[in-house]
């Protein structure tokens, strides 16, 4: 499938169908919500009539062209974009609709935009799917499906429970408001200290099961006031809808109970970052042993190598989309156990690319390269890209750190590496890498033209957006 070929006839919904379920979910609103290149749920709130009555609801393309603070590059309108900031059409998959946590008559359900406009940059018609990472994922899946494939992902997200404090700094969150607790230093694995939260994962978990969002568990993770949540494995378009509604999730709730909630990638240089990891496994679809990465007899399979050496060959590139913000390279930077080469290694979790250890049935690769802050759309559709064509290739992964390419160690070098990637623009198409790259060249020069940025740009937006 081409990047310009876009079946929305997946997410048609049935109006009567529609009509149906909202009534007896006694539902009076309905919000559409449409993730964007930072994973920021943007979109409207329409009362259940006109939700049903227009198939979704309309919003203008210039939500497709706005960073993480608002800006926006003037130069992708009128190029990319249409100069007029006209109406797209949100899309609901209303396989995702669900109940709203928390709102007895309202229901959520996410969207892809729809509609066409001249863009003259690739002087042709351009589909506003094209520009949509959520849609740029179901392209992928649909190339495994079409070689006889099937992926099984699992993903393990961190995130810091924090507090402002009034110079504007942040400090591990007090666990209920006014409490005398708060943690100084890390108190790795306390099941003490993470039972001062119970309150707080006892609301998630609940509201998870709402969205149908299926965790596993929870710890302290390793640095202070720093969790990690766990997801039982599903289809990969269900899970980066299921990350993509967490991030949010997580933020509403820690709000209600007096903290934040944040996944920014480095909001203290002296502990470790924020990831947001990723298990992939690959299944032949109708085989009598169908666990592509392993043998019967337990061993990896060349198929292992080749899906490795895809993502080694991509992983420069790559970058760009596990760490979208400067902020996301002082991770790589002030490196704790996060990989500055695009190497893999057996249970090693000093590499981009682990492989954990396992009985055959269960033999996987970790994608370790993402932060918190990185769209979960993109890195599973570039992951998963990247590992296809590094199976039809057919070539062994290096092996070794000095083997493996180095990756970028800033945002522009991550963004440059982007631009210039063919297979990257050959799955995703020019448009979309084209935006992104503005999208982010601009908030970069944002950032840039602030003093103490990362006190006054990274430490105020990206603690409560990223």
């Amino acid at each position: 499938m081409t990047p310009h070929t876009h079946d929305l006839r997946l997410l048609s919904p049935d109006r009567q169908c529609l009509a149906e379920l909202l009534a007896a979910w006694h539902t009076d609103e309905v919000e559409c919500a449409l993730g964007d290149f930072s994973s920021l749920a943007r979109g409207k709130r329409l009362r259940a009539a006109d939700f049903i009555a227009g198939l979704g609801c309309r919003m203008p393309t210039v939500t497709l062209g706005m960073g993480l603070t608002g800006g926006s590059p003037m130069e992708v309108f009128g190029s990319i974009l249409p100069q007029a900031y006209t109406d797209m059409q949100l899309v609901p998959d209303t396989t995702t609709l669900r109940r709203r946590p928390g709102r007895r008559r309202e229901a959520t359900v996410l969207c892809e935009p729809a509609g066409q406009w001249h863009a003259p940059r690739y002087g042709r018609l351009l589909q506003a799917a094209e520009l949509s990472p959520r849609a740029a994922l179901r392209r992928v899946l649909q190339a495994y499906e079409a070689q006889g494939l099937a992926v099984k992902a699992a993903p393990e997200m961190e995130l810091f429970l924090l507090q402002r404090r009034p110079d504007g700094g942040l400090s591990s969150a007090a666990p209920w408001r006014d409490a005398p607790v708060q943690e100084s230093a890390c108190e790795q694995y306390s099941l003490e200290r993470t039972s001062h939260f119970d309150a707080y994962f006892d609301e998630l978990y609940g509201a998870a099961d709402t969205l149908g969002i299926a965790l596993a568990g929870h710890l302290h993770e390793a640095a202070f006031s720093q969790f990690e949540v766990n997801f039982h494995p599903g289809e990969p378009l269900a899970q980066a809808d299921a990350v993509f509604r967490f991030k949010r999730l997580a933020r509403e709730v820690a709000a209600r109970h007096g903290f934040l909630a944040s996944f920014a990638a480095k909001p203290f240089l002296d502990q470790p970052g924020t990831g947001m990891h990723w298990h992939f496994s690959v299944q032949r679809l109708g085989a009598d042993w169908p666990h592509l990465f392993a043998r019967p007899d337990g061993r990896s399979s060349p198929e292992l190598l080749h899906f490795l050496a895809g993502l080694q060959a991509g992983g420069p590139a790559a970058m760009a989309w596990a760490a979208p913000h400067d902020m996301s390279f002082d991770r790589v930077r002030h490196s704790d156990s996060s990989p500055t080469h695009a190497d893999w290694g057996e249970d090693d979790r000093h590499a981009a690319f682990r492989i954990p250890a396992s009985d055959a049935a269960g033999r996987r690769v970790e994608n370790r390269l993402p932060g918190g802050d990185a769209n979960p759309y993109l890195v599973v559709a570039a992951t998963l890209a990247l590992g296809l064509d590094g199976l039809q290739a057919g070539q062994p992964a290096r092996t070794g750190r000095d083997a493996a390419p180095p990756l970028p160690r800033s945002l522009p070098a991550a963004l440059d590496a982007l631009a210039g990637s063919a297979a990257l623009r050959r799955w995703f198409g020019d448009p979309l890498i084209d935006l992104f790259v503005a999208l982010k060249r601009h908030e970069h020069q944002e950032r840039q033209g602030v003093p103490d940025p990362r006190q006054a740009w990274d430490l105020r937006h990206l603690v409560e957006l990223a």
